[in-house]
Protein backbone atom coordinates (compact mmCIF):
# COMPACT_ATOMS: atom_id res chain seq x y z
CA UNK A 1 0.00 0.00 0.00
CA UNK A 2 1.21 3.51 -0.83
CA UNK A 3 2.49 5.55 2.09
CA UNK A 4 0.47 8.51 0.79
CA UNK A 5 -3.27 8.33 1.44
CA UNK A 6 -5.82 10.34 -0.49
CA UNK A 7 -9.45 11.27 0.05
CA UNK A 8 -11.76 13.84 -1.53
CA UNK A 9 -15.26 15.22 -1.74
CA UNK A 10 -17.10 14.88 -5.05
CA UNK A 11 -20.16 16.73 -6.29
CA UNK A 12 -21.35 19.44 -8.63
CA UNK A 13 -21.15 22.28 -7.80
CA UNK A 14 -18.43 21.73 -5.21
CA UNK A 15 -16.32 24.91 -4.99
CA UNK A 16 -17.81 26.07 -1.68
CA UNK A 17 -17.65 22.73 0.13
CA UNK A 18 -16.22 22.94 3.65
CA UNK A 19 -15.28 19.26 3.66
CA UNK A 20 -11.60 19.85 2.76
CA UNK A 21 -11.27 22.28 5.69
CA UNK A 22 -12.79 19.79 8.13
CA UNK A 23 -10.92 16.70 6.97
CA UNK A 24 -7.56 18.45 6.73
CA UNK A 25 -8.06 19.77 10.28
CA UNK A 26 -8.72 16.20 11.38
CA UNK A 27 -5.58 14.89 9.70
CA UNK A 28 -3.52 17.62 11.39
CA UNK A 29 -5.03 16.84 14.80
CA UNK A 30 -4.43 13.11 14.33
CA UNK A 31 -0.87 13.59 13.11
CA UNK A 32 -1.61 12.03 9.71
CA UNK A 33 1.00 13.96 7.75
CA UNK A 34 0.82 11.71 4.69
CA UNK A 35 -2.93 12.19 4.18
CA UNK A 36 -4.45 14.64 1.70
CA UNK A 37 -8.05 15.70 1.05
CA UNK A 38 -9.21 17.51 -2.08
CA UNK A 39 -12.41 18.50 -3.86
CA UNK A 40 -13.43 17.54 -7.40
CA UNK A 41 -16.34 18.84 -9.45
CA UNK A 42 -17.88 15.59 -10.69
CA UNK A 43 -21.40 15.13 -12.03
CA UNK A 44 -23.35 11.91 -12.54
CA UNK A 45 -22.04 11.39 -16.06
CA UNK A 46 -18.39 11.68 -14.97
CA UNK A 47 -18.70 9.65 -11.77
CA UNK A 48 -18.13 6.11 -13.17
CA UNK A 49 -14.85 7.05 -14.85
CA UNK A 50 -13.65 8.88 -11.74
CA UNK A 51 -14.36 5.92 -9.47
CA UNK A 52 -12.76 3.44 -11.88
CA UNK A 53 -9.63 5.58 -12.01
CA UNK A 54 -8.93 5.44 -8.27
CA UNK A 55 -5.61 3.80 -7.43
CA UNK A 56 -4.59 2.06 -4.16
CA UNK A 57 -3.50 5.35 -2.58
CA UNK A 58 -7.17 6.32 -2.20
CA UNK A 59 -8.79 5.74 1.21
CA UNK A 60 -12.23 7.20 0.68
CA UNK A 61 -14.67 9.63 -0.87
CA UNK A 62 -17.23 12.04 0.50
CA UNK A 63 -20.22 12.55 -1.77
CA UNK A 64 -22.63 15.42 -2.07
CA UNK A 65 -25.40 16.12 -4.56
CA UNK A 66 -26.11 14.87 -7.15
CA UNK A 67 -24.06 11.73 -6.46
CA UNK A 68 -25.50 10.22 -3.28
CA UNK A 69 -27.66 7.72 -5.13
CA UNK A 70 -25.85 7.64 -8.46
CA UNK A 71 -22.81 6.06 -6.83
CA UNK A 72 -24.60 2.97 -5.51
CA UNK A 73 -24.34 0.84 -8.70
CA UNK A 74 -20.58 1.46 -8.71
CA UNK A 75 -20.03 -0.06 -5.27
CA UNK A 76 -19.31 -3.56 -4.01
CA UNK A 77 -21.65 -3.13 -1.06
CA UNK A 78 -23.37 -0.63 1.20
CA UNK A 79 -24.05 -0.52 4.93
CA UNK A 80 -27.48 -1.18 6.42
CA UNK A 81 -27.68 2.51 7.31
CA UNK A 82 -27.13 3.58 3.71
CA UNK A 83 -29.47 0.88 2.43
CA UNK A 84 -32.27 2.11 4.69
CA UNK A 85 -32.59 5.28 2.57
CA UNK A 86 -30.71 4.19 -0.57
CA UNK A 87 -28.36 7.14 -0.07
CA UNK A 88 -24.56 7.02 0.22
CA UNK A 89 -22.48 10.01 1.27
CA UNK A 90 -19.31 8.07 2.11
CA UNK A 91 -17.26 5.52 0.19
CA UNK A 92 -14.54 3.60 1.99
CA UNK A 93 -11.89 1.97 -0.20
CA UNK A 94 -10.67 -1.15 1.57
CA UNK A 95 -7.20 -2.69 1.50
CA UNK A 96 -8.47 -5.55 -0.65
CA UNK A 97 -9.79 -3.13 -3.27
CA UNK A 98 -13.50 -3.11 -2.45
CA UNK A 99 -15.67 0.01 -2.49
CA UNK A 100 -18.08 0.11 0.43
CA UNK A 101 -20.77 2.77 0.72
CA UNK A 102 -22.06 4.21 3.98
CA UNK A 103 -24.23 7.07 5.18
CA UNK A 104 -22.89 9.28 7.96
CA UNK A 105 -25.62 11.92 7.54
CA UNK A 106 -28.06 9.79 9.54
CA UNK A 107 -25.90 9.17 12.63
CA UNK A 108 -24.48 12.69 12.18
CA UNK A 109 -27.97 14.17 12.55
CA UNK A 110 -28.63 12.05 15.62
CA UNK A 111 -25.30 13.10 17.16
CA UNK A 112 -25.96 16.80 16.48
CA UNK A 113 -29.37 16.57 18.14
CA UNK A 114 -27.95 14.59 21.05
CA UNK A 115 -25.34 17.32 21.57
CA UNK A 116 -28.19 19.81 22.08
CA UNK A 117 -30.05 17.55 24.48
CA UNK A 118 -32.66 16.22 22.04
CA UNK A 119 -33.03 12.52 22.85
CA UNK A 120 -36.73 11.78 22.28
CA UNK A 121 -39.63 13.74 20.79
CA UNK A 122 -43.33 12.90 20.60
CA UNK A 123 -43.70 14.29 17.08
CA UNK A 124 -41.71 16.13 14.44
CA UNK A 125 -41.97 18.00 11.16
CA UNK A 126 -39.75 17.81 8.08
CA UNK A 127 -39.60 20.64 5.57
CA UNK A 128 -38.67 19.31 2.15
CA UNK A 129 -38.49 15.91 0.52
CA UNK A 130 -35.07 15.34 -1.07
CA UNK A 131 -32.22 13.00 -0.17
CA UNK A 132 -31.48 14.90 3.04
CA UNK A 133 -35.13 14.62 4.03
CA UNK A 134 -35.00 10.84 3.74
CA UNK A 135 -31.91 10.83 5.98
CA UNK A 136 -33.83 13.03 8.42
CA UNK A 137 -36.63 10.46 8.52
CA UNK A 138 -34.10 7.72 9.23
CA UNK A 139 -32.65 9.74 12.12
CA UNK A 140 -36.15 10.45 13.42
CA UNK A 141 -37.04 6.76 13.34
CA UNK A 142 -34.75 6.31 16.36
CA UNK A 143 -35.94 9.27 18.44
CA UNK A 144 -39.52 10.14 17.45
CA UNK A 145 -42.23 8.17 19.24
CA UNK A 146 -45.14 9.63 17.27
CA UNK A 147 -46.02 10.98 13.82
CA UNK A 148 -43.75 12.94 11.52
CA UNK A 149 -45.40 15.44 9.18
CA UNK A 150 -43.59 16.14 5.92
CA UNK A 151 -44.34 19.38 4.10
CA UNK A 152 -43.86 18.95 0.35
CA UNK A 153 -44.68 20.66 -2.93
CA UNK A 154 -45.72 17.76 -5.20
CA UNK A 155 -47.67 14.51 -5.18
CA UNK A 156 -44.59 12.62 -6.36
CA UNK A 157 -42.55 13.89 -3.41
CA UNK A 158 -45.43 13.03 -1.09
CA UNK A 159 -45.42 9.45 -2.34
CA UNK A 160 -41.66 9.23 -1.85
CA UNK A 161 -41.86 10.41 1.74
CA UNK A 162 -44.69 8.02 2.53
CA UNK A 163 -42.62 5.22 1.05
CA UNK A 164 -39.61 6.07 3.20
CA UNK A 165 -41.86 6.19 6.25
CA UNK A 166 -43.21 2.71 5.56
CA UNK A 167 -39.71 1.40 4.97
CA UNK A 168 -38.39 2.94 8.19
CA UNK A 169 -41.39 2.02 10.33
CA UNK A 170 -42.24 5.68 10.84
CA UNK A 171 -45.71 7.24 10.83
CA UNK A 172 -45.20 9.83 8.09
CA UNK A 173 -48.05 12.17 7.32
CA UNK A 174 -48.10 14.59 4.40
CA UNK A 175 -49.09 18.25 4.25
CA UNK A 176 -48.91 20.70 1.38
CA UNK A 177 -46.07 23.23 1.44
CA UNK A 178 -48.68 26.02 1.48
CA UNK A 179 -49.38 25.08 5.13
CA UNK A 180 -45.70 24.86 6.15
CA UNK A 181 -46.15 27.52 8.81
CA UNK A 182 -48.02 24.90 10.86
CA UNK A 183 -44.83 22.81 10.99
CA UNK A 184 -43.19 25.32 13.30
CA UNK A 185 -45.39 24.26 16.21
CA UNK A 186 -43.85 20.77 16.28
CA UNK A 187 -41.39 20.05 19.13
CA UNK A 188 -38.72 19.30 16.51
CA UNK A 189 -38.58 20.82 13.02
CA UNK A 190 -35.98 19.66 10.49
CA UNK A 191 -35.56 22.01 7.53
CA UNK A 192 -33.90 20.28 4.57
CA UNK A 193 -34.66 22.81 1.82
CA UNK A 194 -32.28 24.97 -0.28
CA UNK A 195 -31.17 28.45 0.79
CA UNK A 196 -33.99 30.98 0.88
CA UNK A 197 -36.82 28.46 0.77
CA UNK A 198 -37.87 28.86 4.40
CA UNK A 199 -37.27 32.62 4.70
CA UNK A 200 -40.97 33.35 4.28
CA UNK A 201 -41.75 31.18 7.31
CA UNK A 202 -39.76 33.34 9.73
CA UNK A 203 -42.82 35.44 10.63
CA UNK A 204 -44.71 32.27 11.57
CA UNK A 205 -42.30 31.22 14.37
CA UNK A 206 -44.41 30.65 17.50
CA UNK A 207 -43.88 32.46 20.79
CA UNK A 208 -42.35 29.42 22.46
CA UNK A 209 -40.68 27.30 19.74
CA UNK A 210 -39.10 23.92 20.34
CA UNK A 211 -36.01 22.77 18.42
CA UNK A 212 -35.16 23.74 14.84
CA UNK A 213 -32.58 21.72 12.91
CA UNK A 214 -31.76 23.72 9.79
CA UNK A 215 -29.32 21.76 7.62
CA UNK A 216 -27.96 24.86 5.86
CA UNK A 217 -24.65 26.32 6.96
CA UNK A 218 -24.18 29.06 4.36
CA UNK A 219 -25.65 31.62 4.49
CA UNK A 220 -25.99 31.42 8.27
CA UNK A 221 -28.04 32.09 10.19
CA UNK A 222 -31.02 31.68 7.92
CA UNK A 223 -33.93 34.03 8.46
CA UNK A 224 -35.86 31.18 10.06
CA UNK A 225 -33.00 30.17 12.36
CA UNK A 226 -32.42 33.79 13.41
CA UNK A 227 -36.07 34.35 14.32
CA UNK A 228 -36.23 30.97 16.05
CA UNK A 229 -33.24 31.77 18.22
CA UNK A 230 -34.62 35.24 19.02
CA UNK A 231 -37.85 33.60 20.24
CA UNK A 232 -35.85 31.42 22.63
CA UNK A 233 -35.92 28.14 20.73
CA UNK A 234 -33.05 25.70 20.35
CA UNK A 235 -31.29 25.87 16.99
CA UNK A 236 -29.11 23.13 15.48
CA UNK A 237 -27.36 24.30 12.33
CA UNK A 238 -25.90 22.88 9.18
CA UNK A 239 -22.35 23.22 10.48
CA UNK A 240 -23.30 20.96 13.40
CA UNK A 241 -24.48 18.32 10.94
CA UNK A 242 -21.50 18.80 8.63
CA UNK A 243 -18.99 18.41 11.44
CA UNK A 244 -20.62 15.41 13.06
CA UNK A 245 -21.01 13.51 9.79
CA UNK A 246 -17.44 14.43 8.79
CA UNK A 247 -16.08 13.11 12.09
CA UNK A 248 -17.67 9.76 11.29
CA UNK A 249 -16.22 9.85 7.77
CA UNK A 250 -12.75 10.47 9.15
CA UNK A 251 -13.13 7.53 11.52
CA UNK A 252 -14.27 5.24 8.70
CA UNK A 253 -11.56 6.29 6.26
CA UNK A 254 -8.61 6.44 8.66
CA UNK A 255 -9.57 3.76 11.18
CA UNK A 256 -8.79 6.26 13.94
CA UNK A 257 -11.40 6.84 16.64
CA UNK A 258 -12.65 9.06 18.12
CA UNK A 259 -12.39 11.70 15.44
CA UNK A 260 -11.24 15.17 16.57
CA UNK A 261 -14.65 16.86 16.78
CA UNK A 262 -13.40 20.04 18.47
CA UNK A 263 -10.59 20.70 16.00
CA UNK A 264 -12.90 20.12 13.05
CA UNK A 265 -15.64 22.38 14.40
CA UNK A 266 -13.14 25.18 15.09
CA UNK A 267 -11.73 24.90 11.57
CA UNK A 268 -15.22 25.05 10.08
CA UNK A 269 -16.21 28.08 12.15
CA UNK A 270 -13.05 29.93 11.16
CA UNK A 271 -13.54 29.14 7.48
CA UNK A 272 -17.13 30.40 7.50
CA UNK A 273 -16.12 33.54 9.40
CA UNK A 274 -13.43 34.25 6.80
CA UNK A 275 -15.98 33.96 4.00
CA UNK A 276 -18.24 36.52 5.69
CA UNK A 277 -15.51 39.17 5.90
CA UNK A 278 -15.70 41.88 3.19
Amino acid sequence: MSSTRRAAVLGSPIAHSLSPVLHRAAYAALGLENWSYERFDVDEAALPAFVEGLDPSWAGLSLTMPLKRAVIPLLDGISDTAASVETVNTVVLTEDGRRIGDNTDIPGMAAALHERGVEKVESAAVLGAGATASSALAALSAICTGPVTAYVRSAARADEMRGWGERLGLDVRISDWATAGEALHAPLVIATTPAGTTDALADAVPAAPGTLFDVLYEPWPTALASRWSFAGGTVVGGLDLLVHQAVLQVELMTGRSPGPLGAMRTAGERALAARERP
